[in-house]
């Protein structure tokens, strides 16, 4: 096997596995430090001119064929195939294809998220403590605090430009300062349906957001295009991890290698050595390092592991995903143009606080307790998306110009806390190969009671919020899919979230937990896991500004 070296041709302080939220973050840590980082990424790269990093890629564009249909940022599920199954009973899978795949490519996640960035609150971290144990789940503690972690949230907040209003959300954490800079233009659909919440009681407030309100670090404000969600920003105003890895790239001390795929970590004894990789020619190397630090994400970074033969009976264990409750609404005399504007600009708590509701329905459903998540405000999909829908024919034109399930819709969709199972998982598929020649990770996913009688609980709420803003008619679907009613559901199909998280839980046990408190294997110290994988339970607010502060927290304690 070829030996390759990293920058200056020597043994790198650190090698970083994936080049998304929280690789980007160390990257700039380490290197600000002075270490020698050396990125891997498995995609193409389309966002940063890596040999002039001051200058930014023009790849990205309003092109939803481009980004939807032909797999720009990546994953091509042919190529790069995930599969999925309810359980054993499926046999080895059920589906093989497109599985809640996050973009690969550099600045990973980043790049296509629409920019939704909230913290956690303090019960989060301590969810056994404040509410108790759930049958037939592993809900435990965080071994940090939302104390612990707030200076790293406020620090990644400046590293990347959040937008929000400090005083906004009355059910917020407490915060140490402002957000970077203040929110951005409210979407029209986004001022009707907070007002119609808050008839009802709701607490609606302007998203926590990583897309520039006004010129931040050198980029310039959002234009409000409406290519957020599963697009690249064509401008660069997205709080991608573009500005990381810049600033990494800028100081000497960081090389990215893209369509690089890290196929296992060395080790010798308690210590891991370096990574294999095979890159663009096909040919398989190596590379020594102090460190290794994974970032792949909660599905890839426990595939490394499990490819690298590291024994842990947790790797893969306890997959969350949010359960995503869809709340839809027609009108008949209403435009909301919601393809102009970020994906989303409003979101409520108040399903992730338990009240006298909720906690009646969690007794009727036979649960000690119950919450919810975070609740979007937001319009459908994009115009081409659109036009799939409706029959070919004559009629098709007329119902575009009508535009009744685009333009005259409006929708809320709660990202509901997924409870950590220890038979939801991520392992290796016995037949199903990469294009490499390498096992896929397979999914082994069904939500628990917990997530069924949340669901069945907010989805008519969210109706509500719409029936008093006038729709004509309501509809409540979740991903994944479910039959029957609220007890006797199943999933019956792979969920879409987006969000993922679980798999190398961080604990102080190692009996109970993979890494540790500042993300570091047990089993091997100098491996950091530096992703959502780490995450003890999923919360119901999205995963991408607590792993960077996370990441942030495990790479300040390398440096010290």
């Amino acid at each position: 096997m070829d030996r390759s070296r990293g920058i200056g041709g020597v043994t790198v302080d650190a090698i970083i596995v994936g080049s998304g939220p929280g690789g980007s973050t160390v990257a700039d840590i380490l290197t600000a430090a002075g270490w020698s980082v050396v990125i891997f990424e498995k995609g193409r790269n389309h966002l940063i001119d890596l040999e002039h990093p001051y200058r930014l890629a023009d790849d990205f564009s309003n092109d939803e064929i481009k980004f939807i249909n032909r797999h720009f940022l990546g994953p091509d599920p042919f190529l790069e195939p995930r599969t999925f199954r309810t359980g054993p009973e499926d046999g080895d899978h059920s589906f093989v294809g497109d599985v809640n795949s996050i973009p690969s490519t550099v600045g990973g996640g980043g790049t296509h998220a629409d920019g939704k960035v909230p913290r956690f609150r303090e019960e989060d971290f301590g969810l056994l403590s404040t509410y108790g144990p759930q049958s037939g789940a592993s809900v435990a503690d965080w071994p940090l605090t939302y104390a612990d972690l707030e200076p790293f949230y406020a620090d990644v907040e400046r590293r990347i430009g959040v937008t929000g209003d400090a005083a906004a959300n009355p059910l917020a954490a407490w915060r140490s300062g402002p957000y970077p800079m203040p929110p951005g233009p409210s979407m029209y659909g986004a001022v009707l349906s907070t007002a119609a919440a808050e008839t009802l009681g709701y607490h609606p407030y302007p998203a926590p957001g990583a897309t520039n309100s006004v010129p931040y670090d050198g980029r310039p404000p959002c234009n409000n295009c409406g290519f957020c969600a599963f697009f690249g920003c064509p401008i660069h105003a997205k709080g991608d991890p573009v500005a990381m890895l810049q600033r990494a790239l800028m100081t000497g001390n960081a090389e990215i290698r893209p369509e690089t795929f890290v196929s296992r970590i060395r080790t010798d004894g308690r210590r891991a050595t370096g990574v294999d990789f095979v890159g663009a020619d096909g040919v398989e190397r190596s590379m020594d390092a102090r460190y290794v630090v994974v970032a792949g994400g909660a599905v890839e970074t426990p595939r490394l592991l499990l490819l690298s033969g590291f024994d842990h009976p947790l790797i893969g264990r306890h997959l969350m995903v949010h359960f995503q409750t869809i709340a839809a609404g027609g009108f008949a005399d209403l435009r909301f143009h919601a393809e102009r504007g970020r994906a989303v600009t409003h979101l409520h708590d108040d399903a992730l606080v338990p009240d006298d509701k909720s906690r009646k329905a969690a007794t009727q459903a036979g649960l000690p307790w119950m919450r919810g998540g975070i609740v979007e405000h937001g319009g459908p999909g994009l115009p081409i998306l659109e036009a799939k829908l409706y029959r070919w024919g004559p009629t098709h034109k007329e119902n575009m110009r009508r535009s009744p399930l685009r333009d005259r819709l409006w929708a809320f969709t709660m990202q509901g806390e997924d409870l950590p199972v220890a038979t939801n998982r991520i392992d290796l598929d016995p037949t199903v190969r990469d294009v490499r020649g390498f096992p896929v990770a397979r999914y082994t996913y069904k939500p628990h009671q917990h997530e069924l009688a949340a669901s069945a609980h907010h989805g008519p709420r969210m109706a509500a919020i719409l029936e008093a803003m006038g729709a004509e008619w309501t509809s409540v679907v979740t991903s994944p899919g479910s039959i029957e009613g609220p007890g006797g559901r199943a999933s019956v199909d792979a969920p879409m979230s987006r969000h993922v998280m679980g798999t190398v839980r961080m604990g102080e046990d190692p009996a109970t937990s993979v890494a540790d408190s500042n993300g570091r294997l047990h089993q091997l110290p100098n491996v950091v896991i530096a992703d959502s994988s780490v995450f003890v339970t999923s919360s119901g607010y999205g995963p991408t500004l607590t792993l960077a502060a996370l990441a942030a927290r495990f790479a300040t304690a390398m440096v010290s």
